[in-house]
């Protein structure tokens, strides 16, 4: 009569099929060659910059001369700047429009586009296709038609409609409204696209349910289409905040930070310390505002997707 040896606990067999030994039995020293490369370029190409800037942040320099250790001054210098309220505000003021008007009309666009029944390629294509121009032909385009003359092309359109002719860039109560919209125009195309991926995965079913009990289009996005995508949104959201945090093309090429610094931004400000102040640039003032927004993005990253995968698992 033969008998058989008891089969090992779970945790033994996890703790066995973790050790060292098994892992390079099961070729996990082949693996690691092979992405070895990769990580070393990863390594060189992206942390090498972060740990340099961090360090920079602790001294003075210009890149011309030696650098000189000055520790925190270069962080009190920067809180001290009259000029760093006036960025922050710029900024939070450029996040809050985008997100009240930039956010939404992606998911609007998206749930348009795929209640379509013909043509939902096209539709498709010419959303996607201001992403398609280069940033900077798209700026210096919608700056002609941002002209305040009454010849421009936008005031042109309003005058037909008999509403007198804007300043649009030259005035500061609608400098940041006319950023806000260009960058809504040039990046709504590809949030789109993710969107409608997204809503290829919701089920048809829930849509037919929908439409036996009468439901709008309308009552359908927000019943089913909004809470199948929730988790998306959740990214595309966070992705937004931190994009329209660093936001520097749009106020750098329409107004360079004008009109009376009403379109300067935390990213505008680094790059005045670098290149606008002085021979060569105060790199250490840059780096250490570059630091310090740094260290708030991580943090509120943090915070949301804490509270988001609460509220997703909810």
């Amino acid at each position: 009569m033969t008998t058989t040896s008891p089969a090992a606990p779970p945790e033994r067999a996890a703790r066995r099929r973790g050790t060292p030994a098994t892992w390079l039995r099961s070729g996990g020293l082949s693996r690691l060659a092979f992405a070895l490369p990769m990580i070393l370029v990863f390594l060189v190409f992206s942390w090498t910059p972060i740990v340099r800037s961090v360090v920079m942040s602790f001294q003075e320099t210009n890149l011309l001369t030696p650098a000189t250790w000055v520790g925190i001054d270069n962080f009190v210098a920067v809180l001290n700047d009259p000029l760093l309220g006036t960025a922050v505000r710029n900024t939070l003021c450029f996040a809050a429009l985008a997100l009240v008007v930039g956010f939404p009309i992606p998911i609007l666009m998206a749930v348009l586009v795929s209640e379509v029944r013909r043509g939902k390629r096209v539709y498709s294509a010419l959303a996607y296709l201001p992403v398609v121009v280069p940033p900077v032909v798209a700026v210096l385009l919608w700056k002609v038609f941002y002209d305040a003359s009454p010849s421009g092309v936008f005031n042109t359109v309003l005058g037909a409609v008999g509403i007198s002719p804007q300043p649009w860039l030259q005035s500061p109560d609608t400098a940041m409204p006319s950023l806000v919209i260009e960058a809504t125009w040039a990046a709504a195309g590809g949030s789109i696209i993710i969107y409608l991926a997204a809503l290829l995965s919701v089920p048809p079913e829930l849509y037919d349910a929908a439409e036996v009990d009468g439901a709008s289009i309308w009552r359908k996005a927000w019943h089913v289409t909004l809470p199948q995508l929730r988790n998306v949104i959740f990214v595309m959201l966070i992705l937004q905040i931190l994009a329209t945090a660093q936001i520097f093309l749009e106020p750098f090429l329409f107004t360079g930070g004008g009109p009376n610094n009403a379109t300067v931004t935390v990213l505008l400000l680094i790059y005045r310390y670098a290149f606008q102040n002085s021979l060569g640039g105060n790199y250490g003032m840059a780096t250490a505002l570059s630091v310090m927004l740094a260290m708030f993005l991580a943090v509120l990253s943090w915070v949301y997707f804490r509270l988001t995968n609460r509220w997703s698992t909810s």
